[in-house]
Order: structure tokens, then sequence, then C-alpha cells
């Protein structure tokens, strides 16, 4: 009897915690827009001194590029050795059985 006790209380209690849910989604619980304050200016200020270090969009497109082209050579290369490999496991075998 207790087991169908409890789970009748459980029951409500999703019951009523989906209800809350439901009404808490009616009203949006968006702050609103505040303008940042000196500090955060300053942070987000550009800075002279770290100019040499930005990395600009040609060299980093450049970059990725060689990536690309690295990485594509690569898979290129480990599917070649792949395939000699199975080859010449290929021609052993019919060696073998041929003798």
């Amino acid at each position: 009897m207790a087991f169908f006790l409890h789970k009748s209380n459980l029951a409500n209690h999703f019951r009523s915690s989906c209800q809350k849910i439901e009404g808490s989604l009616a009203v949006p619980n968006r702050a609103f827009h505040v303008e940042p304050g000196e500090r955060e200016k300053a942070l987000l200020a550009k800075d002279p001194s770290l100019r040499r270090f930005k990395s600009y969009k040609k060299s980093v497109w450049r970059l990725k590029r060689i990536g690309d082209v690295l990485t594509i050579v690569v898979v290129a290369g480990c599917c070649y050795e792949i395939y000699v490999r199975a080859v010449m496991r290929e021609e052993a075998r019919k060696q073998g059985k041929a003798e």
C-alpha cells in the first residue's frame, strides 16, 4: 500500500513541476541591455602594442590551406600503402598456391 501512496506523491510532484515550467515559459526571462562600463570599454579597445601578435586573415588562410593539403597527402599515402600491402599479399597467396 505504501508503494502506491509513494507513486501517487511522485506523480503529483512531477505534475506540479511541469505546471511551474509551463508558467515560467510564458514570461520571458531576459534581462535589459546594459551599456558596458569604462573598464569594459578599455578592455575591448584595440591595443597598438598587440598589433604585431595579431593573426592576419591571409596568413591564417594560407596556413589552413597548407594543413588541408598535408592532411590530404597523408591520407592518400596511407591509402596507397594499404593498397600496396593488399596487392602484395594477394600475389604472395597466388604464388604459394601455384607452387
